[in-house]
């Protein structure tokens, strides 16, 4: 019987945690699958590793490094099975992910995507579960369709190759290629949540999210923008048009809470417990109430919990976000006075 399942895991110097990965993926109780691996052009020892890795489902690709990208659009090109089980080069695999998943396809043959929860490696147990929308297909949308993203860890992310393809695969240069693929596919076909824990993932001080927060968080409402466009019936106006207008709804104050939150965790992560204590401080002063749900989260999840700001913010800058459909309508009513 033929593989259901490419394992695609992008590398761009995976070292020294690339090692930990792979392993985690060849010790699946569910052994019945393909491992498709893209070296981005990496300069460290991360292809040297790979290429001394002995198993026949291993298939190694090299590239120029050209982003994030265009190498995951890359791995849905290349993948020679009906779904592409995302794995970030530094994140962990649980041993059965891949045997829940194969259960809930057996279920849900005509999903477009699948996904799960998530925790931190090696973490503290208080804010360990990574925030995920959960919640029935129907839901999923119903959130999508009210104008918020979806809150997915992208390393739990199983994706029917021919439906994302269709789709139209990852767009854009910006760290919000999954949260614009998210909604796009949303809207198109079934997302199933998986309620367990199916990765857990890593955190360090070199991740792309923690060093460029503020960057990260217009890039995010830009996703929401487009989500918002599409929904409207709008023509969008591309990134650079539309940065200035989107950097001044950035809730300063929420975003420092989240800067204190991600050093916080990766001081916990390292065992600095004095001064993730500094960090947590910070965070709850911030923002408490933002503090106090996510610490309860573990315990209390919440299916709701949403990506973005108020479809009205955005509607209040109609003339600024969508200035051809505004100079239209005054033209019109020129003509027709």
């Amino acid at each position: 019987m033929g593989s259901l399942f490419t394992i695609g895991i992008p590398v761009y110097n995976g070292m020294p945690y690339l090692p930990e990965t792979l392993d985690s993926v060849l010790r699946q109780t569910y052994q019945n699958f393909e491992i498709l691996v893209i070296n981005d052009g990496s300069t460290d020892d991360s292809w040297r590793y790979l290429r001394s890795v002995r198993d026949p489902r291993l298939r190694l690709l090299s590239q120029e490094n050209q982003g994030l990208t265009p190498t995951l659009n890359r791995l849905l090109a290349e993948a020679r099975t009906p779904w592409l089980v995302r794995l970030d080069a530094d994140d962990i695999a649980c041993p059965d992910r891949l045997a829940r998943v194969a259960e809930q396809i057996a279920l849900r043959p005509g999903a477009g995507m699948l996904f799960s929860r998530a925790q931190h490696h090696h973490h503290a147990k208080a804010i360990s579960l990574a925030r995920t929308s959960e919640g029935s297909p129907a839901q999923l949308r119903a959130q999508t369709e009210a104008g918020y993203l979806l809150a997915i860890c992208h390393s739990t992310a199983v994706l029917n190759v021919r439906k994302t393809m269709d789709l139209g695969g990852y767009r854009f240069q910006l760290h919000i290629e999954d949260l614009d693929l998210w909604w796009r596919m949303a809207l198109s076909y079934d997302l199933i949540f998986i309620p367990e824990i199916t990765v857990a993932y890593r955190l360090n001080s070199a991740s792309v999210c923690i060093g460029n927060l503020s960057e990260l968080s217009v890039h995010t409402l830009y996703a929401q923008y487009l989500l918002l466009s599409h929904l409207w019936n709008l023509p969008p106006l591309g990134f650079s048009e539309a940065r200035l207008t989107l950097e001044d709804l950035v809730d300063q104050r929420r975003l420092r809470y989240r800067e204190h939150m991600w050093n916080a965790a990766i001081c916990l992560s390292d065992q600095k417990y004095a001064r993730a204590g500094k960090h947590l401080f910070s965070a709850a002063v911030n923002a408490p109430g933002r503090f106090v749900e996510r610490v309860r989260y573990p315990l209390q999840r919440n299916t709701a919990i949403q990506v973005g700001e108020s479809p009205e913010i955005f509607e209040r800058l109609r003339e600024q976000l969508w200035p051809a459909v505004t100079t239209r309508a005054a033209r019109e009513a020129v003509l027709s006075s």
